[in-house]
Parts: C-alpha cells; structure tokens; sequence
C-alpha cells in the first residue's frame, strides 16, 4: 500500500467498523435494559405491527373480564332481591295454608292477613333493588315482548277431553273415571287483581264449559268474561310474548284457560276447583286431577327490549343479553293496580290463595333460575377470558421479549468489538506518522 498523508484509509475503514460497532452495541444494551427484543418498528415492523395488535386484543380482553366480573356481582345483587321473595312466599304459603285451617277464628285470620300486607309490600321493595342506579327485577329490564295472556293448563285430565265433555264423564291421564256424580257439587275460585271470587252449584248435567259460564265474577257477571276454555282436542297452549307457539311438555292434549285480558291488569293469579259430595264430603280423586291448572303463559305487558347488555368480545356485538322480569307484587298477582292485596279473611279465600302463592313461587323461581344460570355462565366467560389473556399474551411475548442470555452474549460481543475497534482505531491513526521520517 502506497505511503499516503491525505487520506489514510485505514483509519477511514476502522472508523466505519468502530460506528457499527458502537451502533451495535447501543441496539444490544437498548435491548437488555428494556428486556424487550424489538423496541421500535425499525427492530423488526411486521413483528412490531403484529406485537402491537396482539396487545390490543390483550387490554380489551382483560377489559372484558372487568366487564363480566363487574356483571356478575350486578346479578347477585338481583338474586339476593329474588332469593328473598322466595323466602317471602315460602313463609306466605305456609301463613296461608294456616288461614285455610278451620281452626283459626276469623280474628286470627285478620292477624294473618296483616302479617301478608307486610310481607307483599315487602317483595316490592325487593323489586326495587338497584345495582349502580340501575333497577334490576322492576320490569324495567324486560325482554322485547307483546302483551301476553294468562294461560292455566291442565295436563292431568284425559287427552280426549274437550269443553264439552260432561263433568260427570271426566276422567284422569289414564283414562280412569273420576268418579264424579250429578249430585256433587263443585265450588270453582279464581283470583284477580288481588280479589278472590268464588261460587258453588250442584254439577248435574252440566259440562266444562257450561259450568265456566255460571263462575261467579264480581258478584254480577261470569267467569266466562275472565277466561276461555280450549274448543278442542290440542296440544297447543297459546303464544308467549315473542310470538312463538307454547306447546304442552309431552305434546299431548291438555286443557287450557286463557285470560280474556292481556297483560298484568288481566292476569288470573291463581284458578281452584273442588268437588265434593252431598254430604260435603271432599272428593279428594277428583280434585287432584281438576285442581291442577298450572299456569303456562305468564301475563306479562308489552315491553320493549329494555335487556342489559354484557359486553364480553373484543368485537362489536359480542355480548350476553340479560333480561329480569317483574318481581314486583302486582306481576306476581299477590296484588291489584288499586293496591288491593291476596285476601285470606274466610277459608275459601284462603284455600284460593294457596294457588296464588303456587304460580307467584313458580313466577320467582324461574327467575332465581334464570339469573343463576347466567351467572354461572358468566364464571365460565370470566375463565375463559382469562386463558384467553394468557395465551396472547405468551403469543406476544414470543414475538416481543428478548431472549436475555442470547441479548448478554451480544452484548458482551459488540462491547468487546468496540473496544477492539478504537484500539485499532488509535493503531491507524498512528500509521501516518511514519510518513514523517521521509521527510527528515
């Protein structure tokens, strides 16, 4: 290599190794104090732009486990409000059951009646619990529904049985005579809007339909105002809120009351039939089988969908849709719009509100169920959630995190080759002195 004093190219090229060096070992030390493999986009874009979206997906996935813990604790404060209803009502059967026992006066039935007055203005302070503001089992988070009718279906009579069949000619699921005589006499109760109403004649020739027709209602008209018997053989009960069929559990015919009203000012409570002989004796065969209408559709008013909304996904529209029916008193048709409350001041208004708490307990627990079957599912989307999060998250550190030992290995490398490169460095720079000694 010629002697040169103008441009000394080997301390050029040492300088260019010292920069990459230098360079290299800032990258290196970046590394290992952040523990991260790629600090910017220029370490790695596509890793970068992946790593990012990946973290993304892990604060909105951590967010919806908020979200659905957050959920949960809102649905045990309405089952809290529900569970006591339910204690609510399981104490009222029993006072009612109490009231229908002729061993009571009708003072002790006027001390029962008071203690049920506080116990229904009881449930509707239940219905009125609230989570955050929010009224929960008001109604006021009520599914999207049209206004339904109260449907009473008996599933104990003879599938052949119609409303013109003679009462006389009843006869059980089996096909077994009920044993039922002309000289029976058959007492029908039914409750609405807190009012009991009830009436009793001698059965004779008379069939279902006629005997529906000279029900006392109101003291004036009939019970064929307040509800409907089916004309015919069906397994069809009615139409529930969203407009589907309600078919009966075995699909085989049965005999269904409908309220003539929609929604709760309509509803019929509770429906009780009883036969007993010339002698008063119960008919107890007979009765187990025609005592049995159950409600089936529950009158509930038109709604819209007022539902709470759960926002469990990442995405638009991945959600868990809640709805709570009224648990309020008047839905439960323990009372009436006019604040008129379940009466048990006789023994037959009492033996009628045994049905009424029946239906209202039914009413209840199938909403203890439905709040108790979301939230168990929302302990399973909170898990799920959970591993969710973590398996992004080990996704992203794979792509994101520095492998320590290797990142050390470089940078005790790049140290090393830097300080070589300065040595080296000073050793160029040195070279074009030499040149001096020609020139003495």
């Amino acid at each position: 290599m010629a002697m040169v004093v103008k441009n000394n190219m080997s301390a050029v090229n040492t300088l260019n190794t010292l920069n990459k060096n230098s360079s290299a070992l800032s990258k290196s030390l970046q590394k290992v104090s952040s523990g991260m493999r790629i600090n910017s986009a220029a370490d790695d874009a596509s890793g970068y732009a992946i790593s990012e979206r990946m973290r993304v997906q892990i604060r909105s996935l951590d967010q919806d486990n908020k979200n659905t813990q957050n959920g949960n604790s809102m649905m045990k404060v309405a089952e809290g409000a529900v569970s006591s209803t339910v204690e609510i009502l399981k104490t009222l059967k029993e006072k009612v059951i109490n009231a229908a026992n002729d061993t009571n006066t009708d003072a002790d039935r006027q001390t029962i009646q008071k203690e049920l007055d506080q116990s229904i203005d009881q449930i509707d302070d239940n219905a009125n619990v609230t989570y955050n503001g929010k009224y929960l089992v008001d109604g006021s988070h009520n599914s999207k529904t049209t206004a339904t009718t109260t449907a009473l279906t008996n599933q104990s009579l003879s599938t052949d049985t119609v409303q013109g069949s003679k009462i006389t000619e009843l006869k059980n699921r089996s096909g077994e005579s009920l044993y039922i005589h002309s000289t029976d006499n058959v007492t029908i109760s039914y409750v609405k809007q807190g009012q009991t109403y009830t009436t009793t004649f001698s059965v004779g020739t008379q069939t279902f339909a006629q005997i529906l027709a000279r029900t006392a209602y109101n003291g004036t008209s009939t019970i064929a105002g307040q509800l409907t018997l089916n004309a015919s053989k069906t397994d069809v009960i009615g139409t529930d809120g969203s407009g589907n069929t309600v078919y009966t559990a075995d699909r085989g015919c049965a005999m269904t009351l409908t309220a003539k009203s929609s929604g709760t000012d309509g509803q019929i409570a509770g429906f009780t039939i009883s036969i007993t002989d010339n002698t008063g004796k119960i008919n107890k065969n007979a009765n187990a089988v025609l005592d049995n209408f159950n409600e089936s559709i529950r009158a509930q008013n038109a709604s819209a969908d007022n539902s709470l909304v759960l926002q469990t996904g990442t995405k638009a529209n991945q959600a868990i849709k809640v709805s709570m029916t009224d648990m309020r008193s008047v839905a439960l048709g323990l009372k009436g719009t006019d604040g008129t409350t379940l009466n048990v001041s006789t023994q037959a208004k009492a033996n009628a509100a045994i049905n009424v708490l029946d239906n209202a307990l039914q009413k209840a627990l199938d909403q203890q169920t439905t709040i108790g079957s979301i939230e168990s599912r929302l302990e399973y989307t909170s898990a799920n959630l959970t591993t969710a999060s973590e398996n992004v998250q080990a996704s992203e550190s794979t792509i994101r995190d520095a492998d320590m030992a290797k990142e050390m290995t470089e940078y005790t490398k790049n140290n090393v080759l830097l300080q070589a490169a300065q040595s080296m460095l000073a050793q160029a720079n040195q070279n074009s002195s030499s040149v001096l000694s020609l020139l003495q």
